[in-house]
């Protein structure tokens, strides 16, 4: 029964929690609609939605959120997200790697090799 009990309130604390953050996300806040974002992508407390994921990511991204910045640039990578201008992706993985986001960092270095072999 305590097992029980304790899955039911880790379940209705993450719904809990993603309807807190999602009210901080519609307000502006960066921070929260990056974990709204991570949320809708992982299906975290929340039916997976990779729609809604970049659309979210976009908007903590345009605030110049770097973890989200790294997420967007990710999904349109991988076909998750309306395709963007050509530069944009780099553009994206220069604001995460400006913040100290190794990934993207690395990321940004191979785009920009691959570009430049015949």
């Amino acid at each position: 029964k305590a097992s029980l009990l304790l899955l039911c309130i880790l379940l209705c604390y993450q719904a809990f929690h993603f309807h807190v953050a999602q009210a901080y996300a519609r307000l502006g806040y960066p921070h929260a609609q990056h974990i709204v974002g991570q949320r809708y992508l992982q299906g975290a407390g929340v039916e997976k939605n990779e729609k809604l994921a970049m659309h979210w990511f976009r908007q903590a991204a345009g605030q110049g959120h770097p973890q989200s910045s790294f997420s967007l640039a990710l999904g349109a990578l991988s076909n998750m997200t309306a395709a963007m201008e050509e530069r944009e992706v780099e553009k994206l993985l220069g604001v995460a790697a400006a913040h100290g986001l190794r990934e993207a960092q690395e990321l940004l270095e191979n785009i920009l090799k691959s570009r430049k072999l015949p």
